[in-house]
């Protein structure tokens, strides 16, 4: 931490700092905004310089692309890749991680040789999940970080502000360019008293996601404080921080304390801890804000942790939020398919040692009462190093006595890679698992999967039990899960599957096939060119939930990633059309069908969206693609913040109805203007036509420099000018 620019933080707005607002300051090389004015919540644009870059296979891919593109010979920040998403679940660990290497060498091996060349880390395939890997290696107090990935809050379970974003804002950093953010809102969660019994970190984030909802963060950072968060383990802190993802806030944080030195300790980093504990001041809220945090955050949020009880959320969203005493109620009144067709455990959320530790500890109990699950199960480590420990401790054979099967240190079934044999297309079915997102289709690409999400050790309990109608907590008579959250004989720290970068990068040659149908040079988007867009036919105005899974979906499209024209072909596949209520299609024909068409003829277009459109995941595919295809502008009632940061930076733009209800009067075969766009400024309404006749006016959220890249043409066109 930066304890002259924490004290020029606190002159810059005459009073005390949050933790949130001392990480950013610290990163910052002077402490106003871009354009050297006082800074304001929620309405600045301010430069950041992270300390490093960390990116996943899937969205690697373009990142790197651009990197290339930039002409940059090494990366600026310390920067790493991952290979944990494009491994498909459905044998087991050993055989899908062999299919994977043969199915993605392609790709594997463009992302090892441009590590190679551009200084960068490479995580084999099989080394574990991006998050727990990075919390095990790389995550540190006062810290930020940027990935590729919309959990990369994750980080802050150990105090990092870690900011998942697309491949675009990670490759301003990678060239030594400032990360620009709309300087963000903070709330405050105070936690109060201790977990206990069958309540876990999981049923934090749980609740919380039941009161915040999947926008109640948007434009936040979410600061925790209060005597109940050194109760909680740091990888369960970042249990909570990595699901803060759902509810769309900037990140999630924690003040550093002694779990975390613990931790740090554990994972070989010693030396980190000292520092921290150096500086143990710098690392948590000003004494002032803790005293009176109603007076410095815009909302405060109270769990008491001793009366918290343990939730179930779903289906179809991560806010559907209830105690696991209401689950029942809920499947009877809803008709949710009550017997689960699978229960799942692991993901980056929770995949630490004290995540199986607990629900092995229920395992075990289970094998002495002669249960074994009911349901098929499947097991997912977090990392190489989890997976050593918990094998070497036995945690993960009693989890294997009762029908469990292991699979690989990857996303798996949790991104959509899960090749299910077991349920027919279209056939209504229940999972229960320990993930963070359960979107229709996000875990087996069927929307018919009613996905219910819950704690490791819960989701073993409903394995055991093999129906939802129930509490499985009471009903099997098993004890409270225990385990310690670190192994009392140190972890098996592995790092065989880490590719240091060369130090002499000259000869060597990214590898790109010239006829590959995974991987593909980018070519810049056109610039702006200088006229208002008048009569743009729309694609797609979208109904309710469009997250980007909807607008780019993954399972077997996560092959094209590299690829931009190739993924194209599922633009929009998944959204919902307004008007007659299909997924996928207008009164032309496929979303993405008729884009092509009209990419073809070159004719530009544009789409209308719901609340909150573009929720989920960081990938800039959802924004890349409609760009490639011809899309100029997109109109929602509101947008996810990283969806609508993707598509500033690819140069479309985003707009949001002054009055929400006009979204209701746009029609099926309306076209829209969009008029005065040589005088588009910071805070300026835009007046848009609806057929030529009915005029609206539009928000936008564009700084001085986002403008700039509206009119290059992308963030990219304009760093490269």
């Amino acid at each position: 931490m930066n304890a002259t620019k924490i004290a020029e933080g606190r002159k810059h707005f005459g009073r005390p700092l949050t933790l949130a607002e001392k990480i950013l300051v610290s990163h910052m090389k002077a402490v106003c905004d871009e354009d050297g004015n006082q800074l304001k919540r929620r309405h600045s644009y301010a430069n950041f310089y992270p300390d490093r870059v960390a990116m996943q296979d899937a969205t690697a891919q373009m990142a790197v692309l651009q990197f290339i593109t930039a002409g940059k010979r090494t990366t600026a920040v310390p920067t790493t890749i991952h290979c944990d998403h494009l491994i498909e679940a459905q044998r087991g660990a050993d055989p899908d991680l062999k299919e994977a290497l043969v199915t993605n060498r392609e790709v594997y091996d463009f992302l090892r040789t441009a590590s190679q060349k551009y200084g960068m880390g490479f995580w084999k395939p099989g080394s574990g999940i991006i998050h727990q890997v990075v919390l095990e290696n790389y995550a540190f107090p006062g810290g930020m970080m940027l990935g590729t990935d919309s959990h990369t809050p994750n980080a802050g379970g150990l105090g990092m502000i870690a900011i998942g974003v697309g491949g675009a804002d990670a490759v301003d950093v990678m060239t030594g360019q400032p990360f620009s953010l709309n300087w963000p809102g903070i709330i405050g969660v105070k936690l109060t008293g201790k977990l206990s019994g069958w309540t876990s970190p999981k049923d934090v984030i749980l609740k919380l996601m039941g009161i915040l909802t999947v926008k109640g963060g948007t434009g936040h950072i979410v600061e925790f404080f209060g005597p109940g968060c050194e109760s909680i383990s740091a990888t369960g802190k970042g249990t909570i921080t990595n699901m803060g993802a759902e509810h769309g806030a900037t990140t999630s944080v924690f003040p550093y304390d002694n779990t975390m030195a613990a931790y740090l300790k554990a994972t070989a980093r010693a030396h980190i801890a000292e520092r921290a504990e150096a500086e143990r001041e710098h690392l948590q809220a000003d004494p002032e804000v803790l005293a009176n945090p109603e007076k410095f955050y815009d909302r405060v949020i109270h769990i008491d942790l001793n009366t918290l009880e343990p939730h179930v959320v779903g289906p179809h969203t991560p806010d559907l939020s209830r105690p696991i005493s209401e689950l029942r109620k809920a499947i009877q009144t809803e008709h949710y398919p009550a017997i689960p067709s699978a229960a799942l455990i692991g993901s980056c959320t929770n995949s630490s040692y004290e995540d199986i530790g607990r629900a092995a500890s229920i395992a075990q109990a289970a094998l002495k009462a002669g249960l074994k699950a009911k349901i098929p199960f499947y097991i997912t480590p977090g990392s190489e190093t989890v997976y050593a420990t918990v094998e070497r401790d036995g945690q993960l054979k009693a989890l294997e006595a009762i029908g469990g099967i292991l699979l690989a240190n990857a996303c798996g079934p949790c991104i959509g890679q899960w090749r299910r044999t077991d349920m027919k297309k279209g056939q209504v079915n229940s999972i229960i698992s320990s993930y963070n997102r359960n979107f229709p289709g996000r875990n087996d690409g069927s929307s018919a999967t009613l996905s219910f999400l819950a704690s490791p050790e819960v989701t073993v309990a409903y394995a055991l039990s093999g129906t939802l109608d129930g509490d499985p907590t009471k009903d099997l008579g098993l004890p409270v899960p225990a385990s310690d959250a670190l192994p009392a004989q140190g972890f098996k720290i592995d790092r065989a599957g880490f590719v240091e970068p060369v130090s002499d990068n000259s000869t060597l040659e990214v590898k790109i096939a010239p006829d590959s149908k995974r991987l593909a040079l980018l070519e810049p988007f056109p610039a702006w060119g200088g006229h208002d867009f008048l009569n743009l036919p729309i694609l797609l105005k979208a109904k309710g939930k469009c997250t980007t899974d909807h607008i780019s979906q993954a399972g077997p499209w996560l092959q094209y990633r590299g690829h931009l024209d190739k993924i194209s072909g599922n633009t929009y596949m998944g959204a919902i059309n307004a008007y007659t209520g299909e997924a996928g299609k207008g009164y032309q024909g496929s979303f993405p069908e008729q884009a092509r068409r009209y990419k073809d003829s070159h004719t530009d277009w544009c789409v209308v969206g719901d609340e909150n459109f573009g929720e989920g995941s960081s990938r800039e595919h959802a924004a890349m693609q409609p760009r490639h295809l011809g899309c100029k502008v997109i109109i929602a009632r509101s947008f996810a913040r990283i969806h609508e940061s993707n598509l500033k930076k690819h140069g479309v733009l985003p707009l949001t109805f002054s009055n929400p209800a006009d979204y209701d009067k746009i029609g099926e075969k309306d076209t829209l203007s969009v008029l005065d766009l040589a005088h588009l400024a910071p805070g300026k309404p835009v007046q848009v036509l609806i057929s030529g006749k009915e005029p609206i006016m539009c928000k936008h959220t564009l700084s001085d420099d986002q403008i700039k890249w509206f009119k290059a043409g992308s963030a990219l066109n304009y760093l490269s000018e």
